[in-house]
């Protein structure tokens, strides 16, 4: 079972967007420590907010590589939480040893 494509390329949009504006969205968070008044301040934030939406880091997703669906990621590895199960249980990775105990 896979993704919507729609919702896979939404993604692949937000990605590009965040790295095209990733120098730009980086640069008013340094001028806002060194501001040093209120209103300053205020004017770096408007500034900020001019950005799209979708260019914002938190709006991304992380999918699985295979199938585009959200969720369940190893951290180490990459893969969804039972692809290494699966693997183990057709003897594509080597360690991991099937038990049974009846």
């Amino acid at each position: 079972m896979t993704a919507k494509k729609g919702l896979i390329q939404r993604g692949e949009r937000r990605q590009g967007l965040g790295r095209k504006y990733h120098s730009i969205r980086r640069s008013p968070k340094e001028k806002m420590s060194e501001a040093s008044s209120l209103d300053g301040r205020w004017e770096i934030h408007k500034e900020s907010q001019s950005l799209p939406r979708n260019s914002a880091p938190t709006r991304l997703h992380r999918r699985r590589l295979l199938t585009g669906r959200p969720g369940a990621n190893h951290r180490d590895s990459g893969p969804p939480r039972h692809v290494p199960r699966e693997m183990a249980h057709a003897c594509l990775s080597p360690g991991p040893v099937k038990s049974s105990w009846q």
